[in-house]
């Protein structure tokens, strides 16, 4: 661990010195990169430093040590120094686990009503008014790309844009089916019943990144409509884009503009593409594991919503909490952190760090 901090610090020390060459300053793209680069960097600097100072402290302990006049008050400093360097061990195996390289990314998310009939559509709908509010708390900047309603408010499926640094690395343990149960506000008899919601999070891709040939896309325009004949648009500014080598299908209708829906649509097709791009080197990847906190996979059930008893319960990790209300109005900082924890320890008992 050392020396990987070791080098991780004089990588940062280099860059620092790269920000004072002209050549760098002249270069728009790469100048971006190095102060990327040092950002990512800087926190491994800081330990590495604080390490430095914890052994050299360890040192002069041990040297007054051999002075019988003060050996109580080196001993303390010795313990001090020990506990010292043994928080920054532990801190430095979490700042050297392996980082999904997409965290820092936005996302699509999308929301789908699922078993239950409208009662899963009103989940659905209740779930995206949670990851809303989520979003707001965390300053993120959420844009609908498309919105399918039933003639109750419920949610068939609909497809979100979460633009904010790190959306990824919070929201990416949602993927997954959501399971409810409560009193439906269609049941007259007041029984409880159990429906669900699946929730997909995509990691946004740059187009550079993922290069769509526009001969592979079918491109249809057609009106705008809604439930009930809301948001119907007299103009054909509807996109939905078709991509014929994958069969994948996006639609969006939310903007008036016909540009601004096929941009909209575009990334969420960049978005698939580049998710089953993952889903195809994690398969390639014989050193996959699956992590405690799950696959993301939308067909594992991931949580339960128990709203008769007020708890929200994580299957993934165990962890139940008795704030169903406080949940849905988007404080899931609780939950998010335990399962971020939950992966964290699991990555570091594959992989410890000696």
């Amino acid at each position: 661990m050392e020396e990987q901090l070791k080098d991780l610090a004089l990588r940062y020390e280099d860059l620092e010195a790269q920000l004072s060459d002209p050549a760098v300053y002249g270069d728009a793209e790469r100048l971006r990169d190095v102060n990327r680069e040092l950002k990512e960097l800087q926190p491994a600097s800081e330990l590495w430093r604080a390490w430095q100072q914890a052994q050299r402290e360890l040192a002069e302990a041990e040297v007054l040590l051999r002075d019988p006049d003060l050996r109580v008050l080196a001993q303390e400093e010795w313990d001090r120094a020990r506990e010292e360097l043994e928080r920054l061990r532990e801190q430095g195996k979490a700042l050297l686990v392996p980082r999904d390289r997409d965290d820092e990314r936005s996302v699509i998310l999308e929301v789908r009503g699922g078993v239950g009939g409208e009662e899963g559509a009103l989940f659905a709908a209740s779930l995206l008014r949670m990851y809303t509010m989520y979003a707001q708390r965390q300053g993120w900047r959420t844009d609908v790309v498309s919105l399918h309603e039933t003639e109750l408010g419920g949610v068939k499926e609909c497809s979100v844009l979460v633009e904010g640094r790190g959306a990824f690395s919070r929201l990416k343990f949602e993927s997954g089916v959501h399971r409810v149960q409560r009193v439906p506000e269609t049941e007259s008899g007041g029984r409880i019943h159990t429906s669900a919601a699946t929730v997909a999070v995509l990691p946004e891709a740059e187009e550079v990144e993922c290069a769509v040939d526009p001969k592979d896309l079918q491109i249809d325009t057609y009106r705008a409509s809604g439930a009930g004949g809301q948001h119907v648009n007299k103009t054909e500014s509807a996109i939905r884009i078709t991509h014929l080598p994958t069969g994948l299908v996006v639609e969006c209708q939310d903007e008036r503009s016909q540009y601004k829906n096929k941009d909209k649509a575009m990334r969420v097709l960049r978005a698939r593409l580049y998710e089953m791009e993952r889903d195809r080197q994690a398969a390639d990847t014989a050193a996959q594991r699956r992590s405690q906190v799950g696959s993301g996979d939308r067909s594992e059930r991931i949580r339960t919503y128990n709203f008769p008893q007020g708890r929200v319960t994580d299957h993934r990790i165990g962890l139940t909490l008795y704030k169903i209300d406080a949940v849905m109005n988007g404080d899931l900082d609780e939950l998010i952190d335990a399962l971020a924890a939950a992966d964290q320890a699991e990555k570091l008992k594959n992989g410890a760090l000696e």
